[in-house]
């Protein structure tokens, strides 16, 4: 693979980024000793995109620096939020550019429970649904005959 090809390829900026895997790290250090112009190319490039990341960098709100200031006073002693663990591959996955992780986080537990928890405030408000039809036309009947019952004392007297 000439300089070109991998420039264009775009190797170098995920080199630069980190996200190259271990053969195409390996093929760019390579190439950077062996070829100047191309070790002159990924040195323009790491300027540019600091200089991109300074000039679109944008401070956090007071607040956020004041939290992100106290946690740095305290130490990497507290737990950290999120533990990405990877999965074992097995061999019925297809080959894909996808990483499979677990999560260990309490947010989709928490999540979890919302269901039953709708599904019983929903049946009870059918319950009472029920029970409120039911004692309104049991009162109404019960009005209708004692509506009855008083014309028929009216008639009586």
């Amino acid at each position: 693979m000439n300089t070109q090809d991998l420039i264009t390829s775009g190797i170098p900026e995920s080199y630069l980024l980190g996200l190259a895997s271990p053969e195409e790290q390996e093929l760019v250090q390579q190439k950077m000793l062996d070829n100047p112009e191309l070790a002159a190319y990924m040195a323009n490039l790491e300027n540019h995109v600091l200089s991109y990341f300074d000039a679109n960098a944008v401070s956090p709100p007071q607040d956020v620096r004041e939290i992100v200031h106290l946690r740095s006073r305290k130490g990497n002693s507290q737990k950290r939020k999120h533990v990405f663990n990877r999965i074992p591959k097995q061999e019925n996955y297809s080959k894909g550019p996808y990483l499979e992780v677990e999560v260990s986080d309490t947010y989709i537990k928490v999540h979890k429970y919302w269901r039953p928890a709708f599904i019983t405030v929903f049946i009870l408000s059918k319950i009472f649904l029920i029970a409120g039809l039911y004692f309104y036309f049991k009162s109404s009947s019960q009005e209708q005959e004692l509506f009855r019952l008083k014309s028929q004392i009216q008639q009586i007297k």
